[in-house]
């Protein structure tokens, strides 16, 4: 179990950063951190999550 922008998702063992932006089908443009820690986009489907870990998939805001 991870927790997606504040909501608990449960993942399949070894699931990554990529698996978990498919899970919520996240449109581009965005940023993923995982534990408040930036991953870059070229390691979303190495960076292995663990059970606990907090995911923030965010999406930029624009306007003035």
């Amino acid at each position: 179990k991870v927790l997606i922008n504040k909501r608990e998702h449960e993942l399949a063992e070894g699931a990554t950063l990529a698996d978990a932006v498919a899970a919520i089908a996240a449109q581009p443009p965005f940023a993923a951190a995982v534990n408040t820690q930036f991953v870059p986009k070229t390691q979303y489907a190495q960076h292995r999550l663990h059970d606990g870990d907090s995911i923030e998939i965010i999406s930029p805001v624009t306007g003035g």
